[in-house]
């Protein structure tokens, strides 16, 4: 087997059996067209790396120049997809919710887009190659769309669903 593809990109919730979480995490699924709980842990996963790099730097001295560049780096970087918005700050980062990550996958921004009638047909529009932003066909509902790239989210010009008058196609578009 190559080197680290048995590794897990997320954590399991410690306590299997808590019922107010499973029906938290039961809606996010619904709410967001998930395939699994799996992809909902890696969100959250993804969540808590980014925490723990904000806890990280705000224990830093702030006056240091390479604090300084890596915190101008990871704020970009939380920016240019979309996560935080362009007057927040590094503090701003541990107030982040699970659905701030949520919003950000190709699936969600295709369903808020007006392309597809649910989530789950977002999800198969994707996986289907119906999706391409900007030229680009992208066939992986849980891509993290930039913010430039949001008004490129449209149908792929080959796609019968490019069509308006294609019947799965949403109303009033």
């Amino acid at each position: 087997m190559p080197l680290g593809t048995d590794t897990k990109q997320y954590e399991t919730p410690n306590h299997p059996y808590q019922g107010e979480r499973i029906a938290t995490e039961h809606s996010l699924v619904d709410r967001y067209g998930l395939s699994n709980k799996e992809e909902l842990w890696r969100a959250q996963s993804e969540l808590r790396s980014y925490r723990r790099e904000a806890r990280e730097l705000l224990g830093q001295a702030q006056d240091d120049e390479t604090v300084q560049r890596r915190s101008d780096e990871f704020l970009g970087r939380l920016k240019r997809v979309g996560i935080l918005d362009e007057s927040n700050e590094l503090g701003d980062i541990l107030s982040l919710e699970i659905e701030d990550i949520l919003e950000r996958r190709l699936q969600t921004v295709v369903y808020r887009n007006g392309l597809a009638n649910t989530t789950q047909q977002a999800r198969q529009y994707i996986t289907h190659g119906h999706i391409v932003i900007g030229d680009q066909r992208h066939r992986v509902p849980s891509y993290v769309v930039d913010v430039d790239e949001e008004d490129l989210v449209a149908f792929d010009e080959n796609s019968p669903l490019a069509d308006e008058l294609h019947p799965e196609r949403a109303e009033g578009q």
